[in-house]
């Protein structure tokens, strides 16, 4: 099984294998990450969205309701529409978000992909990217998929996570660093 050699563990990761088996036996694996992709982005940008998947207070059919609704207008396979209707349905959108991850990750780690997470003060360009993942792939050896993201606190550099490493190269670690340096020092 997929889940055993990827670490697919808790709600999240049984439900993401769920969809990445019967995914993989309808050789949908593609086009279900791209629906993934495209309700992630979605959850991102959308606050009302955001409140809507995680709010106790909304009844399930509203939630189901709600959720088949986006998922008609987006445009979704069916497999994908099903198992957003699943979810809502066993109350567990609140998870939503840690299933595309999960799922994302195994479909990484069945094409011997390894998956980076890299944030950013801003919002890289091509290059930027293209170099990263160059570099990451050198060090690492395999395919990489780069997730990126923009955390405007962080001033400057980067935070890259590739599995359980981190390399924190921001400047605001650094001048927390520095911080701590001068107070040690009076």
């Amino acid at each position: 099984m997929a889940a055993d050699s990827s670490g697919a563990t808790g709600l999240a990761g049984r439900y993401a294998t769920a969809l990445f088996e019967l995914a993989e036996y309808d050789k949908q694996l593609d086009e279900v990450a791209g629906d993934l992709q495209q309700l992630g982005a979605m959850i991102d940008e959308s606050d009302d969205l955001a409140r809507l998947i995680k709010s106790p207070v909304i009844s399930r059919d509203d939630q189901v309701k709600a959720m088949d609704a986006i998922s008609d207008a987006a445009g979704f396979s069916t497999l994908t529409r099903n198992f957003v209707g699943v979810v809502a349905e066993n109350r567990r959108l609140f998870a939503l978000a840690g299933m595309i991850k999960a799922y994302l990750t195994l479909l990484a780690t069945s094409r011997g992909e390894v998956s980076a997470e890299v944030v950013s003060a801003k919002a890289l360009s091509d290059q930027q990217v293209a170099a990263i993942e160059g570099a990451l792939k050198e060090a690492i050896g395999s395919k990489v998929q780069i997730d990126q993201r923009v955390d405007e606190t962080l001033l400057g550099g980067l935070v890259v996570r590739v599995g359980s490493r981190m390399i924190d190269n921001s400047l605001k670690t650094k001048l927390q660093k520095m911080r701590l340096a001068m107070k040690g020092i009076g």
